[in-house]
């Protein structure tokens, strides 16, 4: 679908209140099951389905399976692609609307961190997941950081910084390799060089490291001549300064949406962002 079609959709199914009100009650608590949402709304379980239907084809509602339930969370996708490449074409009133909503989007309730994130990548699922396991693919979208494992459950993920620096062992551990399909690994704590990044303190640095390790899941499907890539970082600390940091709600970082986006541009251009992605956390 060409960009105008993508945005006249998010546009056609924000334009509805009722679905407003299903973005405002995962806003508030997102990963609700459909059942979930209907006991929060006067609705019947059908009209919500239908609701959810239309968010997921404007891609604004992502869904993840855990176990038997299917949970729906708020993808900031849409709206990042449009303040990115349409905020232009809209007076300032528009362009407050949106900035507000997008803050919105990304804005996770403390009590259950998580946050997902689907986008659909011209590409194929073993070119992505190249971009995701090589080094020299990984470098040139993450802001210069290579990262190096043999991909097997249980073995390090290493982190390159410099070309020629040695790659460090963050504590990062592969938890599922299926090649093609999904991938998912341990997330490092905060490292000296955040502090120095974000102006942190000793003692507020000291407060961040002692936040339990969270993981990152990439989840790969063909989507027609798409491929459709969901992003899935939980597990975190309550109140989590990292889930911050990887959502892009902390200043200075552009977590995994900047992200996302370089390996989007690279996969389909053959360039990254021409500002490199700061990497996320």
């Amino acid at each position: 679908m060409c960009e105008v079609g993508r945005v006249d959709e998010v546009f056609r199914a924000l334009a509805d209140a009722s679905r407003r009100r299903l973005l405002d009650d995962l806003n508030l608590r997102n990963g609700q099951s459909l059942r979930e949402l209907c006991a929060g709304l006067d609705m019947t379980r059908q009209s919500v389905s239908k609701h959810l239907a239309v968010l997921e084809a404007a891609n604004l509602v992502t869904t993840v399976r855990r176990g038997r339930e299917k949970l729906h969370y708020l993808n900031p996708a849409p709206i990042n692609a449009i303040a990115d490449r349409w905020i232009h074409r809209y007076d300032r009133e528009r362009v407050r609307a949106l900035a507000d909503l997008q803050r919105a989007l990304e804005r996770e309730p403390m009590e259950s961190p998580t946050f997902v994130y689907t986008t659909y990548v011209s590409t194929t699922p073993e070119r992505l997941w190249a971009a995701l396991t090589e080094p020299e693919f990984t470098r040139r979208y993450w802001g210069g950081v290579a990262l190096r494992s043999d991909w097997r459950v249980g073995s390090p993920v290493l982190w390159q910084d410099e070309p020629d620096g040695e790659f460090r062992d963050l504590g990062q551990r592969v938890l599922v390799a299926e090649p093609h399909r999904r991938l998912s690994y341990s997330w490092h704590g905060f490292q000296p060089e955040h502090a120095a990044h974000f102006g942190w303190s000793a003692e507020e640095l000291a407060a961040r490291l002692a936040e339990r390790r969270s993981r990152v899941t990439f989840d790969i499907a063909p989507y027609g001549g798409f491929v459709r890539l969901t992003v899935t970082h939980d597990d975190f600390s309550p109140d989590s300064e990292m889930h911050r940091a990887v959502s892009g709600q902390l200043d200075g970082s552009g977590g995994w949406p900047e992200l996302l986006a370089s390996l989007k541009t690279l996969l389909e251009t053959g360039e990254p962002l021409p500002e490199p992605a700061t990497a996320a956390g």
